[in-house]
């Protein structure tokens, strides 16, 4: 979604980031297992790695608050395998199963459980040439879409300046909703800290995202 509570890029109030030195992978026996869970039904091919995203930013906002990173990964994970007729709230509340689930396109057998590690590709063959190159000023579109996006809330309608050409890819806004892969033209675009957020900004700051070319409009 694309006003969530997830999209927190410029908000106040949430003090500094904490790190801690040398952090595991994993605090909990159980994160593990969500993680396992997650490449297991990916492998399945039943919805997109966009479509997992979109799963975890409609979750309730204090939820959300509330929750650590591999609790939203399971809540999302509940929330999509619902949808897919996978698993029945009521099998949920009872703790076990209670009818036949749906079947599956593809299951994970011990022989493809490498294949879960292996990161996608989504690079794709471009249907036309990109609109805009290095060096050229371009504005984010101010959109504001009731699904999924990856352009941040802060870095629209924005003015700055396409650094680099990454290719042509999957178009998460389309992806994450059942609506094709639609590839387009990503491109790094760098703003100045004032441009985003405003003249208190330290002038020394600059920050880059990666912007698919419909967020874009020549500035």
């Amino acid at each position: 979604m694309s006003n969530t509570i997830h999209d927190m890029g410029g908000m106040h109030g949430f003090g500094k980031v904490e790190t801690e030195p040398n952090e595991p992978p994993f605090h909990e026996p159980w994160e593990g297992r969500v993680l396992a869970m997650q490449r297991a039904m990916g492998f399945t091919g039943l919805w997109t790695i966009d479509a997992g995203r979109a799963s975890m930013e409609v979750l309730p906002p204090l939820t959300y608050l509330a929750t650590s990173y591999y609790q939203r990964w399971f809540l999302g994970l509940e929330k999509r395998v619902v949808e897919h007729g996978l698993v029945g709230v009521d099998e949920i509340a009872a703790g076990h199963s209670l009818h036949p689930a749906a079947p599956l396109p593809r299951k994970l057998t011990v022989a493809d459980v490498g294949k879960t590690q292996t990161r996608g590709n989504f690079e794709r063959p471009a249907a036309v040439h990109a609109r805009f190159k290095p060096g050229d000023r371009v504005r984010t579109k101010n959109i504001n879409p009731t699904t999924h996006t990856r352009l941040p809330r802060y870095a629209r309608d924005k003015e700055g300046i396409v650094e680099e050409i990454r290719g042509c890819h999957v178009y998460p806004d389309t992806a994450a909703i059942g609506q094709g892969e639609q590839p387009q033209w990503l491109y790094t675009v760098v703003f100045s800290g004032r441009e985003l957020w405003g003249d208190d900004a330290d002038p020394s700051i600059k920050v880059s995202i990666e912007a698919f070319e419909p967020y874009l409009s020549p500035a």
